[in-house]
């Protein structure tokens, strides 16, 4: 199959490129920049280049390639981790992408007959906080996200809306788990790891809310796999083991031989890193991985952040 992959250049895009390549379809990596053109070439990839926000240059692009599939996997994370005290402002260039950048990849697909159109989301916070700790696909999204938050989860429903709801081609959403390992931020060197490390992550309130974590190198095989196989609609793409913060950032913290994560009274929490951040510490959901098993065919080769994340720290 000839692919598209939007974002080649990206965490997921240099473990995705390849794979894809390996199967035997033939790619072409979408970059914004020159510069990044001979590392598509050495991903496997022949490369386009256009700014994903410019649509003139995403429609030369796209029907410069003539791809059957698109994998939408677009993101500006770099650098946005760091403090979520105002999640908008930390996400604003990751919201234009899934907003304005999605509309693109979308129109020039349309013109140039793409068949299939996958695009990255996200598990770890659109879920409704109500109801059972883990969600499947059917699950009710949030209503009533924070209010420094609503812009990145308006985006989130943007995209998957968007992709979703296109009669005219396969649209597959895949809402990855929170990632870690190489190019991520919970990698050596990354932002999330070194404030672990550092005592700069505590546990807020009780520490309740749901992570659902990822390996970076089982969201490009799920990704392979979906590209592959996948009936349109929406995929969990998350590891078999979602955890409350109380247990996973301490277990976390002992494994790398940090010590162990200080404590705030839920008032601090909001005080310090704002109510976002706030609520994803005490009161958001996990995901359900059982959808992508049973119809993808895909088991994660990390099944778990506790001995995943370790491997991933060095």
């Amino acid at each position: 199959m000839k692919v598209l992959v939007a974002g080649a250049t990206g965490a997921i895009g240099k473990q995705l490129v390849p794979r894809l390549v390996a199967n035997g379809h033939e790619v072409v990596g979408m970059s914004r920049s020159e510069a990044k053109a001979e590392e598509v070439r050495a991903l496997g990839a022949r490369p386009a280049i256009a700014d994903a926000l410019d649509p003139e240059g995403v429609a030369a692009a796209v029907a410069a390639s003539e791809p059957e599939a698109i994998v939408h996997e677009l993101t500006g994370l770099a650098g946005s981790l760091g403090n979520l005290r105002n999640l908008d402002r930390a996400f604003a260039a990751t919201n234009r992408l899934r907003t304005e950048g999605t509309d693109h990849l979308l129109s020039a697909a349309r013109a140039a007959g793409v068949r299939r159109f996958l695009a990255q989301s996200y598990a770890g916070w659109p879920y409704a906080r109500s109801g059972g700790p883990v969600k499947d696909e059917e699950a009710p999204l949030d209503d009533d996200p924070p209010a420094s938050a609503r812009q990145t989860i308006a985006a989130i429903r943007h995209l998957e809306r968007a992709v979703s709801e296109a009669d005219w081609t396969e649209g597959v959403v895949l809402r990855y788990g929170g990632f870690y390992g190489p190019g991520t931020s919970i990698a050596p060197g990354g932002e999330q790891l070194e404030a672990i490390r550092k005592r700069r992550f505590p546990v807020v309130g009780g520490g309740e809310g749901i992570t659902s974590f990822l390996h970076i190198e089982d969201a490009a095989e799920a990704t392979v796999a979906a590209l592959e196989r996948a009936r349109p609609g929406i995929y969990n793409i998350v590891d078999d083991e979602p955890a409350p913060v109380h247990e996973w950032l301490p277990e976390v913290a002992r494994r790398i031989g940090a010590k162990p994560p200080r404590r705030a009274p839920r008032w601090l929490g909001r005080l310090l890193a704002g109510e976002a951040a706030t609520v994803m510490m005490t009161e958001v959901r996990g995901a359900s991985n059982e959808k992508a098993k049973r119809e993808l065919g895909w088991v994660p080769s990390h099944p778990s952040w506790r001995q995943g994340i370790p491997e991933a720290a060095g």
